[in-house]
């Protein structure tokens, strides 16, 4: 067994030197592929199956795809046909700056058999960006005494294109004083110069103004302008000298912003205005002027900006010294950042393959990369995972890594592999990076999904709204992959209603339940309804699970008073006799509510009242009572207005009104009252266009009753005037009270009384007494005062 063992493990190893030399030789071809900035996202870039050799077909098999360093992706590979597409658009100055060519390397990873290829993409410039001068306006001061051929320097202009697109020439607008040449420097940059044609004379002329543009080598050509601003001033015969023509200093990249970097300092042996020194950069980029600040009178260099080693390693800063007088010198300073190990290393997965079959050989399942920003020391790497694992690390080419299993895999023992790989750097202090990922083992199909609960009890409040989500039913299943995929589907009830399925509904990815529609709680308070789990295995397995769903009571019913009734059709009055005492049950306001719980319980509030101290509501129970002994000076009609609010959460009320007559006593055959005044009634418009119509109608009948009247009145003054029998002894209407032939009065009266309705509610309305006045006992030819006496009762009692 031993030798077997040994046998196989030398056989592993040659397999495995195979592949490395397989993947080494792979990595050494190198494919180029080129694109112009700009272009647009999805841009077709070139076909890697026709530069592989390979079809379409065979490409897709394989497992193609591309792994750009760091975690940007600047193309997208079609896996079938083998396109590469722009992901995003590019801007060549933003990858590469001054650098060129741009160049972005990648790799074309095949996965089946595992194959590293080297490759680039190659982002060409455009003539996009113009020439620009950092500065809109320079300033010479040239003394008047300059010799025709002197030289200025002057500023330089920016252009961030590369190549034939960059900044080729100057040009100086035309003058007879002055032209322009162009002086190349050590790193293939130009600079622009001004050149004196003749000599100056300030008195003559003080100040020259010039415009410099900057041209570059596009088709077109774009160009950048800025304002040369030439000041003649009085001789001066000594310029600024440097202590140091160049200055060389060191600076660490964790160097806090604000400190003194450097200080330059230059002589001049002219006095006064001449000999006084002002410091400024020249040719300096907008970088360099982003970056450090300079002090213009004492030569002092500061940091404005954080530097960084992996960005920038070193600056050539070129600075100018000026006198009064105009004439100036130069010194270099050179900056040179210095590396610290401030960048820990980082990891890019390009491949990983999970799940992994129990029953597989050994197979590469992970493929990444590392890399590090530092330099030297610091940038170099070591990579490692934890030793008690069935995988080992393998190196490749340009700092890739792939793992491998050692050999066939045994979910039942251990289903879930956790795996730290960490990457450290050798610097000082030394960095590291630790990357997690899982591996997963595949297995057949061999357990039922199994819910989290026998049984699930919802809570669903009523007038839900249609598709609400009440809740989830969840079940789990201990295999992996398709086989732990779960849908869950309703099973139909086994005595046929099928109505329950217009009830409720579930999504069958992730179980959730909807109501399908608005649920009342007076209709139905619990249904319930069997769920089923089922697993995408083959052959599939299932479980099942009951759900119970429980409707909740909402306050959706206001209080319906039963008495008094409140349709207006049926008006009820309550009599009060006078002489009730404090606490005397003067009625009861019976009210019910459709909803359960405490959203049916009743509370009753006086709410309005004619005289809100004399009768009180109990809250519990909607007795009404009097507060008080009632006096002479209460209202005979007392209008009550009660609320009645049940204890739902927002509470819903309902108002009832009760008509309470204030009585002497309820065993007089007439009850002796004054006019009730009546109380306003609020109405709405359509009301009041009603109460107008009936009081102009009202109004009419009056007016022809008043007429009618007038008539008759009139006939019968001329009838009593000309009748000769008329007897004043006859007998008398029956509603009038009989006199004797004494002339005076008996103890009887007559009141009368009549029942009339406004509002909606029944009224008493009583009249002042009748006393009618009696002739003398002897016919004295005052009969017209007897009959004009007579009709005016009479037409009293035909008022009420």
């Amino acid at each position: 067994m031993e030798r077997e063992g040994a046998m196989i493990l030398q056989q592993r190893q040659v397999i495995f030197l195979f592949i490395l030399l397989g993947v080494s030789g792979a990595a050494s071809e190198l494919e180029q592929f080129s694109v112009v900035e700009e272009m647009e996202r999805g841009s077709f870039v070139a076909n890697v199956a026709k530069g592989l050799g390979l079809d379409a077909q065979e490409l897709s098999n394989r497992g193609v795809r591309v792994a750009f360093k760091g975690n940007k992706e600047y193309l997208q590979l079609h896996p079938k046909t083998g396109d590469l597409f722009l992901r995003e658009k590019l801007d060549r100055e933003d990858l590469c700056g001054s650098i060129e060519p741009c160049v972005l390397p990648f790799q074309i990873l095949l996965e089946n058999p595992f194959q590293i290829i080297r490759a680039e993409l190659i982002v060409e410039d455009i003539n996009d960006h113009s020439p620009a001068f950092l500065d809109n306006e320079m300033i010479l001061k040239i003394p008047e005494n300059t010799f025709p051929g002197s030289v200025f320097v002057l500023e330089n202009a920016q252009d961030l294109d590369v190549g034939s697109n960059s900044l080729q020439d100057y040009k100086i607008s035309p003058n007879s004083h002055f032209h322009s040449q162009i002086q190349d420097s050590s790193k293939g940059r130009i600079y622009p110069e001004l050149v004196l044609n003749k000599a100056l004379d300030r008195e003559e002329l003080s100040e020259i103004l010039l415009i410099l543009t900057a041209v570059d080598g596009g088709v077109p050509p774009r160009s950048g302008s800025a304002q040369v601003r030439v000041i003649i001033v009085d001789i001066n015969d000594n310029a600024p000298i440097f202590i140091q023509s160049q200055y060389e200093v060191q600076i660490s990249e964790n160097i806090s912003v604000g400190s003194k970097v450097v200080t330059v300092s230059a002589t001049d042996l002219d006095i006064g205005n001449y000999g006084e020194i002002s410091y400024t950069f020249l040719h300096a980029s907008e970088n360099i002027r982003k970056t450090f600040h300079l002090k213009e009178k004492l030569g002092e260099l500061y940091l404005k900006e954080k530097v960084d080693f992996e960005s920038i390693q070193s600056y050539t800063i070129n600075i100018q010294a000026t006198d009064g007088g105009g004439l100036s010198g130069e010194c270099t300073v050179i900056v040179q950042v210095m590396d610290l190990n401030d960048n820990p290393p980082e990891l890019t997965m390009s491949s990983l393959t999970s799940p992994i079959p129990e029953n597989s050989p050994e197979i590469v399942f992970a493929v990444f990369s590392v890399s590090d920003l530092d330099s030297g020391e610091n940038g170099r790497m070591v990579c490692s995972i934890q030793d008690d694992l069935p995988f080992s690390l393998k190196p490749s080419v340009e700092n890739y890594y792939t793992l491998v299993t050692e050999g066939a895999l045994d979910r039942e023992r251990r289903a879930e592999y956790n795996i730290t790989i960490t990457v450290m750097d050798l610097g000082s202090p030394r960095l590291k990076t630790e990357h997690n990922i899982t591996i997963w083992i595949s297995d057949i199909n061999d357990n039922p999904p199994v819910f989290t609960q026998t049984t699930y009890k919802l809570y669903l409040q009523e007038n839900n709204s249609p598709a609400l989500h009440i809740g989830s039913v969840s079940a789990k299943d201990r295999d992996s992959g398709i086989n732990a995929k779960v849908t869950y589907s309703l099973l139909p009830p086994e005595n046929g209603d099928l109505p329950l399925f217009s009830y409720i509904s579930i999504n069958s990815d992730n179980g959730h339940l909807y109501a399908l529609r608005s649920l009342d709680y007076e209709t139905i308070q619990v249904f319930q309804f069997t769920v089923t789990a089922t697993d995408g295995g083959s052959p599939s397995l299932s479980s099942q699970a009951l759900v119970q769903v429980v409707v909740q009571d909402m306050n959706d019913n206001s209080p319906f008073v039963l008495y008094p009734l409140q349709n207006g059709t049926t008006p009820c009055n309550d009599l009060v006799p006078r002489t009730a005492e404090p606490g005397y049950l003067v009625t009861k306001v019976v009210a019910v509510d459709r909803d359960w719980g405490q959203n049916s319980w009743l509370s009753y509030q006086l709410l309005k009242a004619t005289d809100p101290g004399l009768f009180t509501v109990w809250a519990h129970n909607g007795e009404v009572r009097t507060a008080r002994p009632i006096s002479d000076r209460d209202a005979i009609k007392q209008r009550l207005l009660v609320l009645v609010k049940d204890n739902g959460q927002p509470p819903l009320s309902t108002a009832a009104t009760l008509n309470v007559l204030l009585v002497d006593g309820f065993s007089e055959p007439y009850m002796q009252f004054p006019d009730a005044p009546k109380e306003p009634i609020q109405t709405d418009s359509l009301t009041t266009y009603l109460v107008i119509s009936l009081a102009s109608v009202s109004f009419l009948f009056l007016v022809s009753v008043i007429m009618v009247i007038a008539i008759r009145l009139w006939k019968r003054k001329r009838d009593a005037t000309d009748a000769a029998h008329f007897n004043p002894n006859g007998p008398f209407p029956s509603h009038l009270v009989d006199v004797s032939g004494t002339g005076t009065l008996s103890q009887s009266y007559q009141y009368e009384v009549c029942l009339t309705t406004g509002s909606g509610t029944s009224e008493f309305k009583f009249l002042k007494p009748i006393i009618p006045t009696l002739p003398p006992a002897e016919g004295n030819g005052k009969d017209s005062h007897f009959s004009s006496q007579v009709l005016r009762n009479y037409f009293g009692t035909l008022c009420c």
